[in-house]
Order: structure tokens, then sequence, then C-alpha cells
């Protein structure tokens, strides 16, 4: 498992092919990911940038507790979460998350968890640059497949 906050730019795809090499080879059947991009809007309004804040150390150990859960529930190999801090800008990558497996379902499932979790709970908090000034979002988009409870 691998969680990593960071404030750089970072190319999704590389990180998940830079990780996989790493893994025991012929175990996984699959690696399910998805990756979370910035909008140039939210709630009716243009963005022109976001930011992103957290308390390093406290973000970085939620996160690993959700991928140990997923870890614990679902027949997965491997877990890695890669998630943006500081200004991002519109097409950049905000988030990765992906789950090994050596079957798809368990793949999907654990990938879905994970993102739920990080899109509701994790410690994180946005304010946007719109026409309008600077304003903190109070809330995520709603997922109702999502299975974190409140």
């Amino acid at each position: 498992m691998k969680v990593v906050v960071t404030d750089a730019v970072f190319d999704p795809y590389a990180e998940v092919q830079k990780y996989q090499a790493g893994l025991k080879s012929g175990q996984s059947g699959g690696v399910v990911s998805f990756v979370g991009t910035m909008r140039d809007f939210n709630d009716g309004h243009e963005v022109s940038t976001m930011w992103l804040d957290h308390y390093p150390g406290m973000t970085e150990k939620h996160i690993e507790q959700v991928c140990e859960e997923a870890l614990e529930r679902w027949d997965i190999i491997d877990v890695l979460v890669v998630h943006r801090v500081g200004e991002i800008k519109p097409d950049e990558s905000i988030v990765l998350v992906a789950t090994w497996s050596a079957h798809r379902a368990e793949a999907f499932d654990s990938c879905r968890f994970v993102i739920n979790y990080l899109k509701k709970r994790a410690p994180f908090w946005k304010r946007e640059s719109t026409s309008k000034g600077q304003r903190w979002v109070e809330h995520n988009t709603e997922d109702a497949a999502a299975d974190i409870p409140d």
C-alpha cells in the first residue's frame, strides 16, 4: 500500500505503471484505477483554480486507514492513492486511486470504496476561485452509490 499527498503535478498513468512494476509478477488479473481531474465549473460557476488544503500527517493517516480497510474487506493485492493539495488548475489530476486484484470485481469494488471515502470523508478543504471571487466548497458532488456512511 502506498499513499502520497503532494503539491506537485503528477501523471496518474505513469504512477500506476511505476507502482505496478514493483509488485510481484503474475499475481494480479486486473488493476482498476480512478483518476479525478479538475473541472472548470462547479455549482453553476466557472472555476479558474482550486486550492486544496489538508493537515499534513493526519490526512495521510486517514487515507492509509481506509486503504487498510479495503485490503481487509476485499481480496485485493495492493492499493495506491496519490492526492494533490495546493493550487490546482483545470484538467490537472487531483486524485488517483488504483487497486490490484486477481479478479475484476474485487478491484472495482475496492477502488470505488476508497474513492468514495476520499470524496465524502477525507480531511481536505477546497477553495475555488470564480469570476465572483473565492469561495469555500461546503459539499462534494453527491454519489448515490457511495457506500461510506456519514
